[in-house]
């Protein structure tokens, strides 16, 4: 049996596809280490500047990107709480009751229609439904005005309301839930649950929503970030400092700190400050990666 060997030029071929491919991956990966990079830097200058005092963000032995010789972690985070009879802990307390409440809203709107629009057929739907995507295309700075406007007429702005309300739809979340809904949810079982006797809410409740549990966290989670960094929209619609949330507040600390402003500079309690407020959605994100992680992925295939 004779054996069977490649030409050299065929061989030569393959070899230049391997180098290619080699060369490829190499860019690839650092065009990915490039970006890594990127995204972490600001992160790693928070966690490093909120263990450094006032002074030593400016002026220290570390230089921006590494810690000082003294380490003001838990005298920042006193301070920070402190500070202004505490009302750190207020705009905090304001910042979890928005991003709460307009986030679970918001999750609750985009599941109900999202599965509106995948399941059922009615006079409207596909208008209605780009009109939605085109509301995702637009930015929310634009609308901050409008729903100023809307807000003043109906005696809502100054109120937390001005803050929640605005919060309850959101496109892209119902976008999303709509997709999933299509490929996770067989029209099938819904016809058998309907044979077998269950009414709409049924099996929207008992069928429907269990296969759903993946898309529903992943667009919780999105609101609920969207709402938690919400920044233009309470920054036009609230005067009284203690219905601010933390992006606000913060801000208010960062003008009265600005040289000729002729206030007390307190830098290292707005980095601290900053620093603590991304805690709580670093923890959401880690306790249920596994259900968001899932939605990202299975709501893409079809």
């Amino acid at each position: 049996m004779a054996l069977l060997t490649d030409s050299p030029d065929r061989i030569r071929e393959r070899d230049a596809r391997r180098a290619a491919g080699r060369k490829r991956n190499v860019g690839s990966h650092l065009f990915l280490i490039v970006l890594v990079v990127y995204f972490l830097t600001p992160l790693w200058w928070l966690i490093v500047g909120s263990t450094k005092s006032n002074s030593g963000l400016f002026v220290g032995s570390g230089g921006p990107l590494w810690f000082n010789d003294e380490f003001a972690l838990v005298d920042n985070i006193k301070g920070l709480f402190e500070h202004q009879n505490g009302i750190y802990w207020t705009w905090l307390g304001n910042s979890f009751l928005y991003a709460l409440t307009g986030g679970i809203g918001a999750t609750l709107v985009a599941v109900l229609a999202g599965y509106g629009f995948a399941k059922y057929r009615f006079p409207g739907r596909n208008a209605l439904f780009s009109t939605l995507l085109g509301a995702v295309m637009v930015p929310l700075t634009a609308l901050v005005i409008p729903t100023f406007i809307l807000l003043s007429n109906m005696h809502l702005t100054n109120t937390r309301w001005a803050v929640i309300l605005p919060s309850l739809l959101s496109p892209i979340g119902v976008y999303l839930m709509r997709v999933y809904t299509q490929d996770a949810v067989p029209d099938e079982l819904l016809d058998a649950a309907r044979v077998d006797g269950a009414g709409e809410l049924r099996t929207f409740v008992r069928v429907a929503l269990p296969l759903l549990k993946p898309a529903i966290v992943t667009v919780l989670l999105l609101s609920v970030v969207a709402t938690w960094n919400n920044f233009f929209l309470p920054l036009a619609v609230l005067n009284d400092p203690n219905l601010l949330p933390v992006t606000v507040g913060l801000n208010n600390w960062q003008a009265l700190s600005n040289a000729g402003s002729g206030g007390e500079q307190v830098w290292n309690l707005i980095v601290t400050g900053s620093f603590v407020s991304i805690i709580p959605l670093v923890i959401a994100f880690l306790t249920m990666q596994r259900y968001w992680r899932g939605g990202l992925s299975l709501g893409a295939l079809k």
